[in-house]
């Protein structure tokens, strides 16, 4: 990466972990990936329980593979029933889960279709463990909403194939496609539980 953007990546990081601090979360910068993992098995006692919320950049720094290779306890919602995954992520004793966007006073916002994701992020899981590229970052909450509704959505239904307008033209367009994946909106601008919400940024352009 160039050094000039990998300098401005730090000094914002560093505006967005005070921005996460004045709200109760607690944010880390990772320079690599390798630091992120690093970062996030700090953040995961061995022994525990983990589940996840559909996080690709959890699988981009390989901590997926990590904690799967590991003493831990990994709850794959792939081989597992959707109400099923659900009810045990509640319980987990750690969450992982990315964000669609996050502000540079460290709000963080999250798009769902089915809403096991934002709901886990919002309440159940005893730690939530955040994996966000510095790609993800926005000026204030009205860029991050936009980023989220015109960047990660539009993806997400080319990934998932799904039929919505925005599938179709790379933009939003508000549906109320049956397909559409826009149902719940999360706005996370402050934890009432100090050392629950934990968030790597990493110097990277990570997921969506």
């Amino acid at each position: 990466m160039n050094e000039n953007i990998k300098k401005r990546n730090e000094c914002l990081a560093k505006t967005v972990i005070k921005g996460l601090d004045s709200r109760n979360m607690t944010g880390y910068y990772a320079e690599s990936k390798e630091e992120a993992l690093k970062k996030a098995l700090e953040l995961i006692p061995e022994g525990s329980t983990i589940a996840m919320g559909g996080c690709m950049s959890a699988h981009e720094i390989g901590l997926i593979d990590a904690l799967k290779k590991g003493n831990y306890n990994y709850l794959d919602r792939d081989k597992m029933e959707p109400r099923e995954s659900l009810l045990a992520s509640y319980d987990a004793d750690v969450f992982l889960t990315s964000a669609n966007a996050i502000s540079n006073d460290g709000i963080l916002v999250n798009i769902d279709g089915n809403s096991n994701r934002v709901s886990c992020i919002a309440q159940g899981p005893k730690k939530v463990v955040c994996i966000v590229g510095m790609n993800k970052v926005c000026d204030d909450l009205d860029g991050a909403m936009k980023r989220a509704r015109s960047v990660a959505a539009p993806i997400n239904a080319q990934r998932f194939n799904i039929k919505t307008p925005c599938k179709e033209t790379g933009k939003c367009f508000d549906c109320k496609s049956p397909d559409t994946i826009c149902c719940q909106f999360l706005i996370t601008r402050y934890s009432r539980h100090a050392g629950r919400i934990h968030v790597i940024l990493v110097n990277d352009n990570l997921g969506f």
